[in-house]
Parts: structure tokens; C-alpha cells; sequence
């Protein structure tokens, strides 16, 4: 869909169903027409691509040559990258995966302060099954994890894991100096870059550098439908040398890494989306951060008592992750939504549970901070338009969630 499908009315002009000013891309962006067109033509290849009769290799040929378009924006080796249902199982498959095939001896897990509930629930669990304890790493007040502290966390442990940008506030840690430390302190690293690729670079070469073996960067995680692509296709990036063991297993395809039969429409929508998306990182990047800039300085104008969270400058270039005073998340996003906008009070995986913001509560913020944020994030769809209706509806939602608020607490 062009942009001018997102382009917005007046507020309070939203037809029932039709959402028409979209700022929630890290949640799951528009599907790019170049992945919808991919998928479909895909969809006429007739095969299964682990079959050995001459269409099921004419199936593998198109599997594998997407497979090797995705390695090239990934800047990995084909044979590395492992095709999941999305980020959430390529992050349970590096962390189980890892674990699994970890040296005996230690059962520490170096996790930082923030990460997205798809991190934390994985090591929750073996935590709860398999008695691992964890190292936390307190973040910065940026929301970045910090390299020293991190590096400190490593000696002995089973492995670590980190994200490259935080989901919520869009900061972009030092993803070269976790992979350096971890390499140095011979631990295996996950690095969960879902909510980076396609918006900041990524390189799996390049933050993996000279390690060898197990150590070092081992795996990372990507997602389709964060570039354009379609829902439900993911990847993990397994470096050659990785100790990682299967989850699922029935078929011994993908290194044996992850059984079951390949989605090859999938894979191929995925490669179209991700070589679109970095094709277009730079030009986007300005655009996006010229909107958000813009969309902040509005907010700033506008609205008393708003705080921005996040980093101002090391950031994914469409998020703007925003704390007002006094209004809870919830009743901004129901009062915009009204509006026909679209926003977040955090990970769309958690967006349903009205419970505190962890990532906000890492910061260092409490509860009451931790309720009262939106994540309005830009992507390759929103307009000029978009942000004008924004900043329309902003300061009458806020004022009304404020009042709402003062409501409750006289009541209680």
C-alpha cells in the first residue's frame, strides 16, 4: 500500500475498521508491495523443497536462493541462516539452542535489565526448569546496555544474550563491543536484533569479527513483518562454529538446526522485504528522523509535562518513546485510537496486559512513570499528515487522560 493509503483525515473522520494514521511500525509494519508480489509468485512453486524429484529441487532452488539474498543483507554466510516462524521462536532457538549445548559447569545466563519479554520468558523457563540463574545487567539511562558492566557479568557463563536496539525506546547499543567482550571472556552470545534490522546496520561478520568456535557472537535474531515482510517468517543467524542444539526435530533440515518443512513463499518474502528495507536504510533514516524530530518538537510545544525516553542521538530512527505526566498509556491509546491513530504503550506482545512498562521501570523510573508512556513509531508509510494529525489530537487526548486520571485519584 503507497503511503497515501495511511494518509490522514481530520481527526475523529476514521470510517469504522479503517485505521488511517499508523504509528505503530515496531509493532508490525505495512506489508511492502515488492514482499506481497514475491510471496505470490512463490506461492505458484509446486514442491516440497526437501523432496529429491525434480520439482521438489526446483522448490529448494528458490528456498535456497532466498536464503542466500537474506545472508547478503545480513552480512552472513548462507549456510547460517536458519528460516523460523518468527522473532519469537528464532529467540527461544538461540537461548534454549545455546543452553542446551552449553559447556557443564555453569548455569549463569547474563541477561540484561529490559529485554523483550521473548528473552525473558525463554530464560524464565529454564530458570524454572533447568535451575539456571541469571546475572543482570542494569542498563543506562538511555536504555542502553552497557559494555563494561556487561563484560564484568561474563567470566563463566553458559552464555549471554542482548538486544541491538530496545523494542520500546528505539536506544541501539554497542552491538560490536558486546560481541568483543563475549568473544574475549569465551562466551557464546545471542543478540536479539529484531527490532534493529532494516533501521539501523547489521552485520553478523562483521560484530562476529575474528572469534572461532563457540565463543563470541553465536546467533541473532530477525523478523519479516518488522521490514515489510510477511507475519510469521523469522530468522536466526547461526555462526558455523556455534554450539547450538535443535528445539524442533522430525527432519533434520536447515544444519538439523530446525526441522520441519520450509516455508518457501515465506523466505522469499522475507529476502524481498529485508533487501528493500536496507537498500533504502539511509534515505529512510533521514526522512524518519526529520517526522520524528518534527513530531517531538510539536509534542514539546504543545503538551506540558512530556519527557522523551531513549537516547536522542544512538536510536532507531522512527521511534519517539514519550512519558506525559499524569495521563496513563492505556487511556491515551484508547482516546487516540478514537482518533483513528495508532500507537503503543510498549511491545505489541505485551500491549494487551495494562501492566507497568518493564523496559521503563529498567530506566529506572517508577510505576507511575512506567504506566504513563506511548511509543509512536514511524516507518516507510507515514506522511507529513500523519504527524499533523498527531500533534492534532495529542494535546486533547492527553488533557482528557489527565483528567481522568485526577478523576481516579480523587475517588480512591
Amino acid at each position: 500500500m503507497s503511503p497515501a493509503g495511511y494518509g490522514a483525515r481530520a481527526p475523529g473522520a476514521c470510517d469504522s475498521g479503517r485505521v488511517h494514521v499508523y504509528l505503530d511500525h515496531a509493532a508490525s509494519s505495512p506489508l511492502r508491495p515488492e514482499a506481497r508480489d514475491a510471496w505470490l509468485a512463490a506461492t505458484e512453486v509446486v514442491g516440497n523443497a526437501s523432496s529429491i524429484h525434480g520439482g521438489g529441487q526446483a522448490a529448494r532452488r528458490v528456498l535456497e536462493d532466498a536464503r542466500e539474498r537474506l545472508a547478503r543483507t545480513l552480512d552472513c554466510d548462507p549456510i547460517e541462516v536458519v528460516f523460523t516462524s518468527g522473532g519469537t521462536e528464532a529467540v527461544n532457538l538461540a537461548i534454549k539452542g545455546l543452553w542446551s549445548a552449553r559447556a557443564r559447569g555453569s548455569d549463569a545466563i547474563v541477561l540484561p535489565d529490559g529485554e523483550h519479554h521473548a528473552t525473558l520468558d525463554s530464560v524464565a523457563a529454564l530458570a524454572e526448569r533447568d535451575g539456571a540463574t541469571v546475572r543482570p545487567v542494569a542498563l543506562e539511562e538511555s536504555g542502553a546496555v552497557p559494555v563494561e558492566p556487561f563484560a564484568r557479568a561474563l567470566p563463566d557463563a553458559a552464555l549471554a544474550t542482548a538486544l541491538v536496539a530496545n523494542n520500546e525506546v528505539g536506544t541501539v547499543s554497542d552491538a560490536a563491543a558486546l560481541a568483543a567482550s563475549a568473544a574475549a571472556h569465551g562466551i557464546p552470545l545471542h543478540l536479539d536484533a529484531v527490532a534493529a534490522f532494516g533501521h539501523v546496520p547489521v552485520t553478523f561478520s562483521g560484530w562476529r569479527g575474528d572469534a572461532r568456535g563457540p565463543a563470541g557472537l553465536a546467533a541473532l535474531s530477525v523478523s519479516a513483518h518488522k521490514v515489510g515482510g510477511p507475519v510469521g517468517v523469522g530468522a536466526l543467524v547461526v555462526a558455523r562454529g556455534a554450539a547450538l542444539h535443535a528445539q524442533l526435530h522430525g527432519g533434520g533440515q536447515q544444519r538439523g538446526l530446525r526441522a520441519g518443512t520450509q516455508d518457501i513463499a515465506g523466505a522469499v518474502a522475507f529476502a524481498a522485504a529485508a533487501e528493500a528495507a536496507v537498500d533504502e536504510l539511509a534515505s529512510e533514516r533521514a526522512r524518519l528522523v526529520r517526522l520524528r524530530e518534527r513530531l517531538a518538537a510539536g509534542i514539546r510545544t504543545a503538551v506540558p509535562g512530556v519527557e522523551f525516553l531513549g537516547d536522542p542521538d544512538r536510536r532507531v530512527p522512527g521511534t519517539l518513546h514519550a512519558l506525559f505526566d499524569g495521563a496513563r498509556g492505556e487511556t491515551l491509546l484508547f482516546l487516540l485510537d478514537q482518533r483513528g491513530i495508532s500507537v503503543s504503550t510498549g511491545s505489541a506482545c505485551q500491549a494487551g496486559v495494562p501492566e507497568p512498562s518493564h523496559v521503563v521501570r529498567a530506566l529506572g523510573r517508577d510505576d507511575e512513570a512506567a504506566r504513563s508512556v506511548l511509543r509512536m513509531s514511524l516507518g516507510r508509510t507515514t506522511t507529513d499528515a500523519d504527524v499533523d494529525a498527531a500533534l492534532a489530537a495529542l494535546p486533547w487526548a492527553v488533557e482528557r487522560a489527565r483528567a481522568a486520571g485526577a478523576t481516579a485519584a480523587r475517588r480512591s
